[in-house]
């Protein structure tokens, strides 16, 4: 059944705000002063934002293909998997979502945000940040993190991987994991510009306690990385599959 334009922004903008409730959720959960599972760490963190995506994909798979983010709605139509014309609603469907998503983190959170004194902790839950700021270094991170999300997801669709269509987002949620286990560890692996835009923006206008600003100055790495990243994926898959698939 083809759906209309309307319904896929909404079940992309749907399945983008949950992924971020949950995502950023777990994050807060770890980070803040009171909370039950502070100080639970990385394993807990990446776990969780696999099975943030899975939900994410859950809503909105049947009605969009699940993208949830810009570099891979970018990287498809890069790859031919998806119409052009559609790209900006979707991007703009995307972060809508992250940043209602962002707000409802920050209001499920509010005693606890109100009781934390780290600034750092507090923008951490909504965006990503470096763990060694620099900035060529950074970049190169998501580039390298958001080109194997991208062809990792264009490959399960080859022929030979038809059969993952039965164990539904599965394989997308312990790709996420695996990403943030293996090549999180240096930027906290955005990987997608609407998860930390949407967030981002959403952490400069709440009226967080004792809040910093919102680092703007790294805000592009977690931008342009993830859609270079993905624009390559797409690039080298096309030319993999397509023109070297007689070697496979």
């Amino acid at each position: 059944m083809e759906y209309t334009l309307t319904t896929k922004m909404l079940l992309e903008f749907i399945g983008t705000l949950v992924l971020i409730l949950l995502g950023d959720g777990v994050v807060a959960c770890v980070s803040l002063s009171k909370s039950k599972g502070q100080g639970a760490g990385w394993v807990v963190v990446t776990l969780a934002w696999g099975l943030a995506v899975m939900a994410g994909v859950l809503i909105a798979g049947p009605y969009t293909g699940a993208h949830l983010n810009p570099a891979v709605s970018i990287g498809l139509a890069i790859a031919g998997s998806f119409p052009w014309d559609e790209v900006l609603p979707y991007i703009v469907a995307q972060m809508a979502g992250a940043f209602v998503g962002g707000l409802l983190v920050y209001a499920f959170y509010k005693n606890h945000f109100d009781a934390t004194d780290d600034p750092d902790a507090k923008l951490g839950i909504f965006c990503t940040g470096p763990a060694i700021r620099s900035y060529g270094n950074n970049l190169l991170s998501e580039i390298i993190g958001t080109f194997v999300l991208v062809f990792v997801i264009l490959a399960c669709s080859t022929k030979g991987n038809a059969g993952l269509a039965s164990v539904g987002p599965l394989p997308v949620t312990l790709l996420i994991v695996v990403i943030g286990m293996a090549l999180g560890g240096t930027t906290g692996y955005a990987i997608n510009p609407a998860r930390d835009l949407g967030p981002r923006l959403a952490h400069a206008v709440l009226p967080i306690k004792g809040k910093r600003d919102s680092d703007w100055a790294y805000s592009w790495v977690p931008v342009v990385g993830p859609i270079i990243g993905g624009a390559l994926a797409a690039g080298a898959y096309f030319l993999f599959y397509n023109f070297a698939g007689g070697i496979l």
